[in-house]
């Protein structure tokens, strides 16, 4: 079989490793201290002991809450086939609480094998719910409700949140409610008639540790000894793999990476375009292509745009930067041409520009949307007098100072932080 098939396939197997979240974060289950062992000590212990549980999982976006909450209840569900049943809502579709409590009730007749109404009131479906945990704990069957974007279902007046908890409050029902949110304060959200029916367990999900990542590295782009592929191509990629994370300028090339985007699921796609970069004919990766990555998915538009400015835009982007860096975070042009001249006499230069040249170049910044106003009221308002904020971050202004050639003195990481 020649290199270039053996690359390929070696490109898919890794591939499909990426798009399976059962994969990528079964390492990551293996110590007792982690999330998955946490969570599955609590939804078992409710099943063995038969009784109710609450439990909250929060983390940024992409930390492998969902993944993790998955992978406990197949495998739960494994173990305990005929005694559990699971019920998934997400918070985009049913934060409403008339459509929520449907939702419950179309659920549970598919898992009994019931006829659902779909002319059910809102009171039709909750005192049919309580009856099926009433039936469901009589019969030692446990009820899990795994509840997506949690803080969703927080607003309003709460009744789907009251009446379920509420509901597990009795003796006779057994049931599980694991809400998934990424606000870390989801819990406060709660009424006081609710808050006090909720267990108050929660499992924090942190960026992976330098150690974790290491782990994870090796067990997703690590090739088997023993698939279809020659065990002599397997050995030598691994080889120069492991290599490649040991080197240095790798390590830089994930650092850099994981300070902006730190979560399981951004390294994940940088590592799926790394892949997809292999090239088929040498049929190994290479340093290059994880570096091809990062540049590709670094790309900032804004940054970008900044490259095209003029030195006058610059002088009144760095300005705004100055005027914030100074917790000034309420100001208009004639604030920013105070800091502009204070700028100009600081680092004296002969570009110095009339007022009404600044007023056109400010306006060409809220065009290109580096800036805009801070709410929509004021229309009336002279632009000059109009409140503004800077849309470009701290980095993004910088890199694009550096790459600017004939960038001033003036411009420089002093001016902008003092």
């Amino acid at each position: 079989m020649g290199i270039e098939n053996l690359a390929e396939k070696a490109q898919i197997l890794i591939r499909s490793r990426l798009c399976s979240p059962n994969f990528i974060f079964k390492p990551l289950s293996d110590s007792s201290d982690s999330n998955y062992s946490k969570l599955k000590f609590i939804i078992s212990s409710s099943i063995m002991e038969a009784c109710n549980n609450s439990i909250l999982l929060l983390g940024p976006r992409g930390s492998g809450k969902v993944a993790v909450l998955e992978l406990v209840l197949s495998d739960l569900l494994e173990e305990y086939p005929d005694t559990i049943t699971v019920i998934r809502l997400n918070g985009l579709l049913h934060s409403e609480d008339n459509s929520a409590l449907k939702e419950i009730a179309r659920q549970l007749c598919m898992e009994h094998h019931l006829l659902f109404s779909k002319m059910a009131s809102f009171d039709d479906n909750s005192q049919f719910m309580i009856a099926m945990l009433r039936e469901c704990g009589l019969a030692h069957k446990t009820v899990i409700f795994a509840l997506d974007e949690f803080d969703l279902f927080a607003q309003g007046k709460q009744r789907l949140l009251y009446s379920l908890l509420d509901a597990m409050q009795t003796v006779t029902s057994q049931a599980v409610v694991v809400g998934v949110s990424c606000r870390l304060d989801a819990d406060q959200l709660l009424e006081k008639r609710v808050r006090s029916r909720f267990s108050h367990r929660k499992l924090l999900f942190l960026p992976p540790s330098k150690e974790d990542v290491q782990r994870l590295l090796e067990h997703i782009l690590s090739l088997p000894m023993d698939s279809s592929l020659a065990c002599d191509y397997a050995a030598e990629f691994n080889e120069k793999l492991q290599s490649i994370l040991a080197d240095k300028r790798f390590k830089e090339i994930i650092s850099n990476y994981l300070n902006s985007n730190s979560t399981t699921n951004h390294l994940l796609r940088f590592l799926f375009i790394a892949i997809s970069n292999m090239e088929l004919k040498s049929g190994f990766l290479s340093l290059e292509n994880f570096k091809a990555a990062l540049s590709s998915i670094q790309r900032q538009p804004k940054q970008e745009c900044i490259k095209d400015c003029s030195i006058l835009e610059l002088y009144i982007l760095v300005c705004m930067k100055r005027l914030e860096v100074r917790e000034q975070n309420s100001y208009n042009f004639s604030s920013v041409m105070k800091e502009y001249k204070s700028v100009h006499d600081s680092f004296p230069t002969s570009d110095y520009y009339a007022q009404n040249v600044c007023l056109r170049a400010f306006e060409h910044l809220l065009q290109r949307e580096l800036i805009c106003f801070t709410d929509n009221r004021g229309h009336s308002q002279s632009i000059e007098f109009r409140q503004v904020k800077l849309v470009v971050s701290y980095a993004e202004l910088q890199e694009g100072l550096k790459s600017y050639r004939s960038c001033p003195v003036s411009h420089s990481h002093n001016s902008i932080c003092f």
